[in-house]
């Protein structure tokens, strides 16, 4: 590595060294107590895929240009040094960890095992090692943001292709089209993903709500926050936010996407409109009465999974369990569950980094929660954890039906409110 590459490494090493993460670099004890939290680990019981044993190599790096000892006398303590070798050693740490944070719940110190992999990701972005299918998905979410008006006639008839689907859940209000868009003062925003999955059930169930609503023209998913790029995460973010100002809207309903939701909501600051997932809203609509669902149109026995993002480091647990209540009385939980639930093993952006061998074996854990249940259908509120689930139940001959928690209200609506 040449001097000039490492000089900067250090610096952007250091951009990141706040009072947390000095704390969370010096602190760790190696109780191990995070060991047996890791899915990972359960499945691959090697050092370097449990939490310390990837923080160590921030650590090990920390230790030697940012701790006296180590700038003094390196070879007195645990240190390594910035190189091509520990550049790798980071790639294998940050892309090994889906960032669940269930490591989190265990540490006596609270020490967050993903902010400490940011620092991971941080370094491979200043080598130019970084996942470059991340880094072209990210810059392709940015340029869209930049160019959206040259497309939207386009996107617009797509939609209007989708209105009999729509339809054929719920009726649209009258005078309204099926999938509005560009409406402004709408009470709800509602940002999707690419494909009619995320779009049909939604517009469905917001229509059946005769809600005030529009859709985005942009997808919610943000790849820069699983490559670690905090500007690129702030400009994907910011397209949305931007949109939602134009408009006016008083809502932004973000589509099952556990990263999105956790970015839009918690790390975009404060805004003149709220921002909470669909799950949320859906809970909400159904409260107030203002959509009804049949129970007994699930088939057998259901569990859900938490989604890590929109659970544990969401907070969004009770929600889906309200409404499930209101679809089936045959719901069955998978152990553990809610904050303590174990990662599907998709999450960290290794679905769209493909990883399919690495995912199949570190999602035995999850595995043998489904095994457990004896569910029929297993459902979930987030499109990586619905990806993962699927190819579990696929790889490891599970016979479960894989579902989306929207998708199972939408075919599921027989009244509809004010």
């Amino acid at each position: 590595m040449e001097a000039a590459t490492q000089e900067a490494l250090k610096k952007l090493f250091e951009s990141k060294l706040n009072k947390a993460m000095r704390l969370y670099l010096d602190t760790c004890a190696h109780c191990g107590l995070c060991v047996e939290a890791c899915h990972v680990y359960q499945a691959m019981p090697e050092t370097k895929y449990t939490p310390v044993g990837r923080a160590e190599v921030v650590r090990k790096l920390f230790k030697r240009y940012f701790k006296m000892q180590g700038k003094i006398a390196p070879w007195l303590g645990e240190v390594i040094e910035l190189d091509d070798k520990s550049v790798n050693m980071a790639y294998e740490a940050a892309f090994s960890c889906t960032g669940c944070r269930r490591c989190v719940t265990v540490c006596p110190f609270g020490i967050d095992t993903q902010q400490v992999m940011n620092i991971a990701k941080l370094l491979l972005i200043g080598a130019e090692k970084q996942p470059q299918i991340l880094a072209m998905l990210s810059d392709m979410s940015i340029a869209k943001g930049e160019t959206w008006k040259e497309t939207a006639n386009d996107y617009i008839a797509a939609l209007n292709n989708l209105a009999p689907e729509v339809e054929a859940l719920a009726p649209t209000p009258p005078g309204r089209p099926a999938i509005p868009i560009d409406v402004e003062n709408a009470n709800v925003l509602y940002v999707g993903l690419s494909g009619k999955h995320s779009i049909v059930p939604a517009a469905a169930i917001l229509n059946a709500a005769s809600e005030n609503w529009t859709i985005s023209h942009f997808e919610a998913v943000n790849f820069a926050a699983w490559l670690g790029d905090g500007e690129k995460q702030r400009l994907i973010a910011k397209r949305i936010i931007m949109e939602a100002e134009r408009l006016k809207v008083k809502e932004v309903a973000v589509v099952e996407c556990g990263t999105a939701t956790r970015v839009l909501k918690f790390m975009t600051g404060s805004h003149p409109f709220r921002i909470v997932s669909i799950v949320e809203l859906i809970a909400r609509y159904i409260e107030q009465g203002r959509i009804k669902v049949k129970p007994g149109t699930i088939s057998g026995t259901l569990t859900y999974h938490d989604p890590c993002q929109l659970g544990r480091n969401g907070g969004v647990m009770e929600e889906p369990r309200y409404i499930i209540g209101k679809l089936t009385d045959k719901f069955v939980e998978l152990t553990p569950n809610k904050e303590a639930n174990w990662c599907c093993g998709g999450g960290g952006g290794l679905i769209s980094l493909g990883e399919h061998e690495f995912r199949m074996k570190t999602g035995k854990v999850k595995v043998d929660q489904m095994r457990a249940s004896k569910a029929d259908t297993i459902c979930t509120a987030c499109e990586n954890c619905h990806t993962q689930l699927t190819e579990l139940n696929e790889h490891y001959g599970l016979g479960m039906k894989v579902e989306s928690l929207t998708n199972l209200v939408a075919h599921a609506l027989t009244g509809f409110g004010a």
